[in-house]
């Protein structure tokens, strides 16, 4: 970067405002100079003292005639008629410059120049009226009118004293010589007047246009009033001293107009609000009336002194100077008694602010002492103001904030300087400070004060703002604290916890070891739907309590939200003193709660997780917070998921068996949403004449190769989540619309296999979760499907506070005209009495007790319990997973209706399933020889049929397909054996 370039002196004077100026002021100079050597001809000095005049004289016309045409506004008629003065000066002096030069002869009586100059000062007055700022009352006018003859009578009583009275008696001949004689004087005399007397304002740069306009014109009236005195005016000639002055005058009124380009820009007071500042009055203006009064005063000792007798001309115009003196001094003594008043009105007005404002105000000197309080400090700190006068401002201050509000006052005055310096136009900043003010009980106010300069001084408008102050506290501990308990919440316990990492970073992950603990209260939910909220509230806060007494004091106990709690360990613990800390958390938490006179229990779960310890300076703390706190989550579900009341530590298994279900379940809702998912069917058979009652729907994964794959891993994950939701949807709308569409096939007449129910199969928490019956309802009317050959299968009971959720929802089915059945029975939970009051059709075995039917007379005994208990309820009854005719055989001795397989079939496409459909049934395997020892367990409970008859209730029929007791129900589908792998495409 190149160095800048040091200005040198002439190019800072050619870029200096000043340069105009100093050009003008050596013309002038150098004018004055020729002509006080005479120019050095005659011939040049006449030329110089007419033409060069003249040649003056038309520049300032032309300038303010130029200026008068461009500018707008009520100034604009002043500068012609400047423009048109000066174009009679111009006239005159070249008039003037023939009759020397041109015609070499004496200037006539009489002459065009006389006209012309005498034309230059009505001219020049009228602009000067317009320039010049009305008065607006009539007192304004009374003094304007006062002040102009007090100044025109005393120039009037010099000058008649001086001269204008030998010139009057002088002229004895012709009245209009007598009268042009006299005007020269009277008209200059007018003129200073209007120019001394009135105020002339205006707005940014034209006051300086204007009093640069002022002072041109004086110039000329001071050289036509050295003219008309008579021993200067008989020895004039052209060229001379006098003629310099209207020369300067002439060029000042050309420069007046363009002054403002060359000046620095008027200093604005900051209250004027961005308009200059407005003076009242000056000291000149002030003293004019006593100066005119001192001109007169001065005539009338000329003709006294003088030894000549006193004019009556001098006399009258001396006593109505005087009068008129009079009359200002009783107007301006008028005008003072009214602005004395003005003026304390306002001030008591502005007392009364002072005083009744509630903040307090208070003026310190540039060493901190107080020279003002207002008496709002008896009501804001206690303090009486009269007393914190003369006392210095620190010592009210708190001793920890007196550095803090030294700085911030250092900083603002330094702030308040560069900005004067920069911008002096501009307002003064201020500067809000708070700190803590002592009261006079004793108490620390916190206090926040407005400081602005004031002379060498400061001024602090303050205010109590520790109501303010308080909130803000309160309103920051909510934000990071349980409303309830008043333990920390998650935002800052994850804060927390990122400052442990952090600060262990940068110890080289050497320091003390972390533990997060994720703390659940198992039976919490029964506490509060038994007990109600006020009293779970309670026991939360109960726990809370138990929770910070077990833990260390430098450990952080927080609630996140319901009955999830959490801990955060530091220091130098061992994962088995964390353990132990975590088992003393779940004691503690487990002993009974007494609210309200009534003993309470919970348990608790616990997940741990450690800080790894090989985390470096370079790790993010809020990445690794976060992971840590997932980590501790997971754990803890892992208790929960492993039998509640007890403690996990968290296994990088934990996390990779959470990243394969999530990508189970994406890949499942892939699936659905992309049509990756088929459907076959597995022919449910009545094991009394083979015939087909029934067909379940199985879902299948399409492989990117064409194989259909059995999606174990799919069913497992589609049991939770919003995927699972979605899967079953699928599923049914599937089943339903393939059913419909085999029933409506064309083609149907004599020898046509009738229509047969289909199944799908759905576990109970998907069965309770929202719009599932709307879904099975639509998937109906949409399809045509009639609800008689849909049959809805629950998978599993699931818990029993499920029991009274899944009876609703399958009353509501049943209702519909759907049919309900039991599958999987024998293996999973589920108690007898939800099973008694559920409404259902039918129950069918699951595949583990009917595997080892042909082995095993427990798993004979087990099946033929079942079978019965089923019959005893009034269900149908159906087996699963029969693949062997030894099952199929056992199964008919045990009494059971229906059986589905791969000994009848396996689950097929949708031609072989219509094949299947059209042979209408299956053979059963011949019975092979009875075993007594088999056979005699059950001999009370069967007849020679090998059948067992069915309980009281509904009936179970088993002739063709017409098994079901109200509906025509069959044996759902199993979740075929998810050990097959491939099945053949069709």
């Amino acid at each position: 970067m190149p160095a800048p370039v040091e200005r040198g002196p002439l190019r800072r004077l050619l870029e200096s405002r000043a340069l105009p100026g100093l050009a003008l002021g050596a013309l002038c100079l150098a004018y004055a100079m020729g002509a006080a050597a005479g120019w050095g001809s005659p011939q040049l000095s006449i030329f110089m003292g007419d033409f060069g005049l003249a040649a003056a004289a038309l520049a300032a016309s032309l300038s303010c005639l130029v200026y008068g045409c461009t500018v707008g506004g009520h100034a604009r008629p002043a500068w012609l008629l400047f423009g048109l003065s000066s174009l009679m000066v111009t006239l005159g002096n070249g008039t003037w410059g023939w009759y020397e030069l041109v015609v070499r002869t004496p200037l006539p009586r009489d002459s065009l120049a006389d006209y012309a100059f005498l034309l230059f000062a009505p001219l020049a007055i009228t602009g000067v009226l317009v320039l010049a700022q009305r008065p607006r009352s009539a007192a304004g006018w009374l003094c304007l009118l006062l002040d102009g003859w007090l100044i025109a009578g005393s120039l009037f009583t010099l000058s008649w004293s001086l001269a204008l009275g030998r010139i009057a008696a002088g002229e004895d001949g012709s009245p209009l010589r007598l009268a042009l004689n006299l005007g020269y004087p009277v008209l200059d005399i007018l003129l200073v007047s209007l120019v001394v007397g009135l105020r002339f304002g205006g707005r940014d740069g034209n006051r300086a246009a204007v009093h640069t306009a002022m002072l041109a014109l004086a110039v000329t009236v001071l050289c036509d009033a050295l003219f008309t005195s008579p021993g200067l005016r008989s020895s004039y000639h052209s060229g001379e001293l006098l003629d310099a002055g209207w020369f300067s005058g002439s060029l000042l009124l050309a420069w007046a107009p363009w002054s403002t380009r060359w000046r620095r820009p008027l200093r604005e007071h900051p209250s004027a609000g961005g308009l200059p500042r407005r003076r009242v009055a000056t000291t000149f203006s002030a003293l004019t009336p006593y100066a005119a009064a001192a001109v007169c005063t001065a005539g009338i000792l000329y003709n006294a002194l003088g030894g000549r007798a006193l004019d009556r001309v001098v006399a009258a115009a001396a006593c109505t100077v005087g009068l008129a003196l009079i009359l200002r001094q009783g107007v301006m003594l008028l005008d003072n008694l009214s602005l004395a008043q003005e003026l304390a009105h306002k001030e008591a007005h502005f007392r009364s602010l002072v005083q009744g404002s509630s903040d307090v105000i208070m003026i310190a000197g540039a060493n901190g002492v107080l020279s003002y309080v207002s008496p709002a400090a008896l009501g804001v700190y206690g303090r009486d103001p009269e007393e914190l006068v003369g006392g210095n401002l620190l010592d009210l201050v708190h001793a920890e904030d007196v550095d803090r509000v030294l700085s911030e006052v250092r900083r603002y005055l330094a702030r308040v300087r560069l900005t004067t310096h920069r911008t002096p136009g501009t307002a003064e900043p201020s500067a809000r400070v708070e700190c803590r003010i002592s009261s006079g009980g004793g108490e620390w106010l916190h206090v926040e004060s407005t400081v602005s300069r004031h002379r060498d001084g400061l001024l602090l408008n303050s205010r109590d703002v520790t109501e303010r102050v308080m909130l803000q506290a309160q309103l920051q501990h909510n934000a990071f604290h349980d409303p309830l308990t008043d333990l920390p919440n998650r935002a800052l316990f994850a804060q927390r916890l990122r400052a442990a990492l952090g600060a262990r970073g940068q110890q080289g992950g050497t320091g003390a070891g972390i533990a997060v603990l994720f703390l659940d209260l198992d039976g919490f939910k029964a506490v509060n739907d038994s007990a109600g909220h006020q009293v779970g509230d309670e026991l939360l806060v109960q726990a809370a309590r138990r929770l910070q007494g077990a833990v260390r004091c430098g450990d952080t106990v927080a609630r996140f939200g319901g009955d999830e709690f959490a801990a955060l360990v530091c220091g130098p613990l061992g994962r088995l003193q964390v353990q132990e800390l975590a088992d003393r958390l779940r004691v503690a938490l487990s002993e009974p709660y007494w609210i309200g006179g009534a003993e309470l229990g919970v348990a608790a779960s616990i997940g741990i997780a450690f800080g790894t310890p090989e985390r470096g300076p370079a790790a993010d703390p809020r990445t690794a917070a976060d992971e840590l706190m997932r980590n501790a989550d997971l754990a803890m579900y892992r208790a929960k998921s492993e039998g509640k009341g007890r403690v996990v530590l968290y296994t990088p298994a934990m996390r990779a068996d959470l990243e394969r279900r999530t990508e189970l379940e994406e890949r499942l809702r892939l699936a659905v949403r992309e049509g990756g998912f088929t459907l076959l069917h597995q022919p449910v058979v009545d094991l009394a004449d083979g015939a087909v009652t029934g067909i379940e729907a199985q879902p299948r994964w399409r492989s990117a190769g064409g194989l259909l794959l059995t999606p174990a891993e799919f069913l497992r994950s589609a049991e939770h989540g919003d995927s699972a939701t979605r899967f079953s949807r699928w599923l049914v709308q599937e089943a339903a619309a393939a059913a419909a569409a085999r029933r409506g096939r064309p083609g149907r007449g004599h020898g046509a296999p009738e229509p047969v129910p289909v199944a799908v199969r759905l576990c109970a928490e998907r069965l309770c979760s929202p719009g599932l019956y709307e879904t099975v309802a639509a998937a109906l009317r949409d399809s045509g499907l009639p609800p008689g050959e849909l049959v809805i299968e629950v998978s599993r009971m699931g818990p029993d506070s499920l029991a009274d959720e899944l009876g609703r929802r399958l009353a509501a089915l049943r209702r519909l005209g759907v049919s309900t059945w039991l599958a999987g029975y024998g293996a999973g939970g589920g108690s007898l009495g939800a099973l008694a009051r559920l409404p259902l059709d039918g129950l069918k075995l699951d595949r583990t007790l009917v595997r080892d039917l042909g082995e095993s007379s427990l798993a004979r005994t087990l099946a033929g319990h079942a079978l019965r208990l089923g019959r005893d309820l009034g269900m149908a009854t159906a087996a699963e997973g029969v693949d062997l005719p030894r099952q199929v055989t056992v199964l008919q001795e045990l009494g059971c209706g229906q059986a589905q397989g791969s000994a009848f079939a396996p689950p097929l496409d949708e031609p072989r399933l219509r094949r299947a459909l059209a042979r209408r049934g299956y053979p059963l395997p011949k019975p092979p020889a009875p075993l007594p020892t088999r056979r005699g367990y059950l001999a009370a409970d069967t007849r020679a049929s090998g059948r067992t008859d069915a309980g009281p209730g509904r009936v179970a029929h088993h002739h063709g397909g017409s098994d079901l007791p109200e509906h025509r129900a069959v044996g759902g589908p199993a979740g075929g054996p998810h050990g097959e792998t491939v099945i053949p495409p069709a």
